[in-house]
């Protein structure tokens, strides 16, 4: 495993700020329960923090279309989950799988 604690510490960030929103009971942009996709947001990112910690990057493929899926549902007044991802990029380069 690649020592990348910068980048463990961004998905770190982003896991706590998914389970932050769940605690508050996050609503989706259609004022929907967000709950199921947030669930789906932490296994993502769990999933995908132990795939870039071995690899020691992003991959580029993941973070684009889990982006784009996140702004689909996640309100506008609220952009910290946007924001906790965009330290995941900013953390390591991305790399195309």
């Amino acid at each position: 495993m690649t020592n990348t604690p910068a980048l463990a510490e961004a998905f770190d960030r982003a896991i706590d700020e998914v389970m932050k929103c769940k605690a508050a009971g996050m609503t989706s942009v259609d004022g929907s329960p967000a709950a199921k996709n947030l669930d789906l947001l932490e296994a993502e990112l769990t999933a995908e923090r132990t795939r870039a910690l071995e690899r020691g990057s992003v991959d580029n493929r993941w973070f684009q279309t889990t982006i784009r899926w996140l702004v689909e549902w996640v309100p506008e007044t609220d952009l910290t989950l946007i924001a906790a991802l965009g330290r995941i990029a900013r953390a390591k380069p991305s790399t195309s799988p």
